[in-house]
C-alpha cells in the first residue's frame, strides 16, 4: 500500500524512480537444450583427449570375412608301400560337401609330395586356375629372346627335350613292350582340350597348336598334370591353299629365312615343351629342301621331333638322324574312322605292334569317343604285358634298339 501511496503522492507528469530490480529467467526448454549441448561439449572434448586412436574421426568399414576351415594333413615319414616305382599315386583329402578337394601326388622313386588343389562339387571343374604343379619349371637357361617372344634354345649342357621329358621308369621300358600315345589337335577349344588333359593319364603325350586364344595357360595345366608336350608346326598340305592350316604356315614356296622366321613365331607361342611335330604338310615335310632347315634349326635348339605319319615319303626321318636328334614316327591313326568299334580296332593293332617291334606310337585327336576309348584301353595294358611310356622314352628306346 505504500507504494501504491507514493504513486498518488507523486506530481502529475512524473514519474517516481524506482530501484532496478534482478529479472531471472525461469528453467525453460532452452535452458535444458543449452545445458544438454555443453554436456555433450565435455564429452566429446574428454573423449578426445583420452581416446587412444589413430584413426578417430574418419570413416569406418566393417567387412566380415570368412575363413574356411583347414584340412589337417598328416604326412607319413615315408611313401606308402603302394606306390610303385614308376607312377605317381594321388591321395585324396576332402574337408566337406562342396569345398575343394586337395590331391597329393605322391612320387614314388623320390617320396616327394606335392598338393594339387582341384574344384570340389557344385564348382566349375573345368576352370584351368587349378594351383598348377608342373613336372619341371620352365628354366629360364632354356630361352632365347626373339622378336616374338622367348623360344626355346639349348644351353648349359641342356636341352628342352630332357628337361621336359615326363617322368617314366625307362629300366621297365627297355625290357617289355611300350607304346606311346599322342592326342593332337589341342589348344583350340578349351573344352575338348581339358578333357584330354584331365581323362588321360600323365603318360598320353599331348600336342598342342599354336593357335586359340590362350594355348600357354592350357599348356600350363597339362603340365601340372604331368603330360609331356609337343608344339605341333602348321605345314603346307598338298591341296594348300584350299585346305588351309593357319596363319604363318611354313610353305615349299618361301625361302629358308622366311620359313625359319614363321617357326621362331609358332615357338614363342608356349613354353615347356620338348620337341616338335607337323600339323597336316603332305606336302612339306615330303620337299628336303624346305624341312632341312626346319628340322636343322630345332635340333640346334634342343628339341625331338615327332611325325604323324600322314605323309609316307616325308624325309623327316633321314634329316633328323643327320642331326643325331631324338625322333619317333607314328605307326598308325588311331581315330581315322572315328567311330568306338574302328579305334577299338586300330587300338588292338597297336598292341600287337609293340610286341613285334618293341615299341609303337599311335596319334589321335581328342575327339570325345577318341578319349573315351583310349582312357578304356590304357586300363587293360598292363594285363596285356605291354606299357604305356610318355613319347620321349619311346624315342629313346627306340635310339638305343
Amino acid at each position: 500500500m505504500a507504494e501504491a501511496a507514493d504513486d498518488l503522492s507523486t506530481p502529475l507528469g512524473q514519474k517516481k524512480a524506482r530501484g532496478k530490480r534482478r529479472f531471472r529467467l525461469p528453467f525453460t526448454g532452452m535452458q535444458a537444450l543449452a545445458g544438454l549441448l555443453g554436456l555433450f561439449l565435455v564429452t566429446f572434448i574428454g573423449f578426445a583427449i583420452f581416446n587412444d586412436n589413430p584413426l578417430g574421426g574418419e570413416p569406418i568399414a566393417h567387412v566380415a570375412v570368412r575363413q574356411s576351415t583347414p584340412v589337417a594333413e598328416e604326412k607319413p615319414d615315408k611313401p606308402p608301400a603302394s606306390a610303385s616305382a614308376h607312377n605317381d599315386k594321388p591321395e585324396t583329402r576332402q574337408a566337406e560337401a562342396g569345398e575343394q578337394k586337395t590331391i597329393t601326388i605322391i612320387d614314388g622313386s623320390s617320396g616327394a609330395r606335392h598338393d594339387v588343389v582341384i574344384p570340389g562339387e557344385g564348382t566349375d571343374k573345368a576352370a584351368p586356375d587349378a594351383t598348377p604343379v608342373p613336372m619341371a619349371v620352365v628354366d629360364p637357361r632354356l630361352l632365347e629372346k626373339s622378336r616374338y617372344g622367348m623360344i626355346p634354345v639349348a644351353a648349359d649342357g641342356l636341352k628342352s627335350f630332357t628337361v621336359y621329358a615326363a617322368e617314366a621308369d625307362r629300366l621297365k621300358a627297355a625290357k617289355m613292350p611300350v607304346v606311346a600315345i599322342v592326342i593332337g589337335g589341342l589348344g583350340v577349344g578349351a573344352a575338348k582340350t581339358t578333357d584330354a588333359i584331365m581323362k588321360l593319364p600323365p603318360a598320353v603325350t599331348l600336342a598342342f597348336t599354336p593357335y586359340g586364344s590362350d594355348p600357354a595357360k592350357l599348356v600350363e595345366r597339362a603340365r601340372a598334370q604331368r603330360h609331356e608336350i609337343l608344339l605341333q608346326i602348321p605345314m603346307e598340305p598338298f591341296d594348300y591353299p584350299d585346305n588351309d592350316p593357319g596363319p604363318q604356315t611354313l610353305l615349299t614356296s618361301l625361302a629358308a629365312e622366311q620359313n625359319l622366321d614363321r617357326l621362331y613365331w609358332h615357338l614363342s607361342r608356349i613354353q615347356g615343351f620338348a620337341g616338335i611335330t607337323n600339323f597336316m604338310g603332305g606336302r612339306f615335310v615330303v620337299t628336303d629342301a624346305s624341312m632341312q632347315p626346319i628340322i636343322r634349326e630345332a635340333a640346334k635348339r634342343g628339341l625331338g621331333y615327332f611325325d604323324d605319319g600322314a605323309a609316307p615319303q616325308s624325309v623327316a626321318a633321314s634329316l633328323a638322324a643327320v642331326q643325331a636328334m631324338p625322333f619317333a614316327k607314328a605307326d598308325l591313326s588311331i581315330d581315322a574312322v572315328p567311330t568306338a568299334v574302328e579305334i577299338d580296332r586300330a587300338l588292338a593293332k597297336l598292341e600287337n605292334l609293340a610286341k613285334e617291334h618293341g615299341t609303337a606310337v599311335g596319334m589321335a585327336s581328342a575327339l570325345p569317343i577318341s578319349i573315351e576309348r583310349i582312357a578304356a584301353w590304357i586300363k587293360t595294358l598292363e594285363s596285356h604285358g605291354i606299357m604305356l611310356a610318355p613319347l620321349t622314352t619311346v624315342m629313346l628306346k627306340s635310339k638305343v634298339g
